[in-house]
């Protein structure tokens, strides 16, 4: 009893600009894939949450869309639930690249962060990118911006520091029960999830050739009676006739190359064998529509303050 009741337990926010590596580095502290990453900015839609739950305790990561200043519904929803989720939360990991000139990103998202009554750890990532002496730059920059509980680097993608922030951030904690199973990784259902890898290795494959407006419906998964194999059917939507034919591929190309790459994931998502079927729709404006928005993962609840 005495031992259990110090377990340490909380909710840790990751939150940043897009593209400075969240997603990456929630997987890397989960160790498991479940966030898609991509090179391309504002991949993270969705709150997604995921369960780190060892001796010292249970982390429940929140990784947040990248705060930025919003242009239609999805923008909405995607800014709201980030404050949603900062409000809500124990501790704010802020994740920076190790730039000492401060971008007008970043000096925005510090004026919404010095408003939170919250510990607050700036994770300087990426620094397998720089020298040590401009690691010292950043961190002389950033402490004049706001007051941290700690500042410590990382590299998310290599595993430096990995160890030294998950002690931070149990540090910070408070004794408290768990909020979910031992077992469990994340709150993610897994058509969301497997719509997610579907929509990462299309992002990843287009490239630059389709902007966001993309979204992946799973609309069908089933297993097969008697067998050990899922019947997976899901759709690629976009905004444009003319992205619908890229997305296909000259014979149909792209689209059985999207399919090849995300079915491994799928497969061990479902720890089973995978008929992965694709298509592409059109719906014009999609993420302009609060109907259309809220099928693809998103709850009114999100734009709620």
């Amino acid at each position: 009893m005495g031992e259990e009741s110090q377990k340490k337990s909380g909710f840790v926010v990751l939150a940043g600009k897009p593209n400075v590596g969240k997603s990456t580095l929630m997987n890397r502290l989960i160790g498991e894939k479940i966030a898609i990453t991509s090179p391309r900015p504002q991949t993270t839609r969705n709150r997604i949450r995921t369960v780190l739950t060892e001796e010292r305790g249970q982390i429940v990561f929140v990784d947040t869309p990248g705060l930025h200043k919003a242009k239609n519904k999805l923008g909405d929803y995607m800014m709201a639930a980030a404050d949603r989720s900062i409000k809500e939360a124990d501790l704010v990991l802020w994740l920076v690249e190790p730039k000492a000139e401060i971008p007008e990103a970043e000096l925005r998202i510090a004026e919404q962060l010095r408003e939170i009554k919250l510990p607050i750890i700036l994770v300087i990532n990426k620094i397998d990118t720089v020298k040590k002496p401009e690691i010292l730059k950043v961190i002389d920059a950033y402490q004049k911006l706001c007051e941290f509980a700690e500042i410590i680097p990382v590299s998310a993608i290599k595993a430096q520091g990995i160890d030294d922030l998950l002690g931070s951030i149990f540090e910070h904690l408070k004794p408290g029960p768990f909020f979910f199973d031992e077992d469990e990784l994340t709150d993610q259902p897994i058509r969301q999830l497997a719509a997610e890898l579907i929509r990462e290795k299309a992002l990843r494959l287009l490239d630059k050739e389709i902007p966001h407006g993309i979204a992946v419906l799973i609309d069908r998964m089933e297993k097969r009676d008697g067998k050990d194999i899922y019947d997976v059917d899901a759709t690629i939507v976009c905004e444009r006739e003319s992205h619908k034919g890229i997305i296909i591929g000259k014979k149909g190309a792209m689209l059985r190359e999207i399919g090849s790459q995300a079915r491994p994931g799928i497969e061990r998502l479902l720890e089973t064998q995978v008929n992965l079927k694709l298509w592409v729709k059109v719906r014009e404006n999609w993420r302009e529509s609060d109907l259309l928005v809220a099928n693809f993962g998103y709850s009114k609840d999100d734009l709620k303050k």
